[in-house]
C-alpha cells in the first residue's frame, strides 16, 4: 500500500500529506486575498465574506481558518516563520548556524512577487496604511509570538539545546524575529522604495556579526 507521506531525507520526518498541503494552500490563498483586497480597498471596506469570495471558498471555510480579517492578514507572519523553521531544519547540519539561519529566514521570499525589486510607491503606501491600523496590532503581536516559538524550536534542535530550559534558542529566535520586523518596517517606510529581500538579508548579516558599532567602523 502506498501513501503520499514519505520520509523527508533532509529532516528524517515525513513531509505534509496531501490533505495538509491542501489546507495550507487554502490558508495561504485566504491570507493573500485578504492582503490584496485591503491594499486595494482599505481595511474598513473589506469583510471576511469578500476575502472568502476572492479566494473561491465559502464564508464558512474562511471561519474554519481565521476568526477575523485581521488574523488572516497577520497570518502571513506566522506562515513565513513556519516555512523558515522548516527550512532551517532542512539545512545541512555542518553549515554554520547563522549562515543557515539567514538562508532559511529569507527562503520564503525567494521567488516571491516583488521581493527582489523595489515595490511600486502606490502599493507601498497602501501597505503602510494597512500596517498602521491599530486593529491589527493585537494580531501582529500574536503572530510574532508564534514566529518566535517556531524558530526557537528549530534553533534548539539544530544546536542541541532545550527550548524550555536554555536561553540560547529563544534569544536567537527573538533576535531574528526582531530583525525581520525591523526590515519590514523600514521597507514600508523607505523613500525611495528598496527591495525587501536585500533589506532583510542585510539585517540578518548585521545580527550575525554581533551588531558591531557603526561609529567605530574603519578605526
Amino acid at each position: 500500500m502506498t501513501t503520499d507521506r514519505t520520509p523527508d531525507d533532509a529532516t528524517g520526518s515525513p513531509p505534509p500529506g496531501l490533505r495538509e498541503r491542501k489546507k495550507r494552500a487554502t490558508r495561504e490563498a485566504l491570507s493573500l486575498a485578504a492582503v490584496r483586497l485591503v491594499t486595494e480597498r482599505g481595511l474598513e471596506h473589506v469583510r471576511s465574506e469578500d476575502i472568502a469570495a476572492a479566494a473561491g471558498v465559502s464564508p464558512r471555510t474562511f471561519n474554519n481558518y481565521f476568526s477575523s480579517k485581521y488574523e488572516a492578514i497577520a497570518s502571513r507572519n506566522v506562515d513565513r516563520a513556519r516555512m523558515a523553521a522548516d527550512a532551517l531544519a532542512a539545512r545541512p547540519r555542518d553549515e554554520p548556524l547563522w549562515e543557515a539561519i539567514t538562508r532559511a529566514v529569507v527562503s520564503p521570499l525567494d521567488g516571491a512577487a516583488g521581493a527582489e525589486r523595489a515595490p511600486d510607491p502606490g502599493t507601498l503606501a497602501a501597505l503602510r496604511r494597512m500596517s498602521d491600523e491599530p486593529a491589527l496590532l493585537g494580531e501582529v503581536l500574536k503572530a510574532g509570538l508564534a514566529a518566535d516559538s517556531a524558530l526557537a524550536a528549530a534553533v534548539a534542535s539544530r544546536t542541541g539545546t532545550d527550548v524550555e530550559r536554555d536561553l540560547y534558542p529563544r534569544l536567537v529566535a527573538g533576535a531574528v524575529t526582531s530583525a525581520v520586523h525591523v526590515s519590514v518596517d523600514q521597507w514600508l517606510r523607505s523613500d525611495p522604495p528598496v527591495p525587501l529581500l536585500s533589506l532583510m538579508t542585510e539585517a540578518l548579516r548585521q545580527l550575525a556579526a554581533g551588531l558591531p558599532d557603526p561609529s567605530r567602523s574603519g578605526r
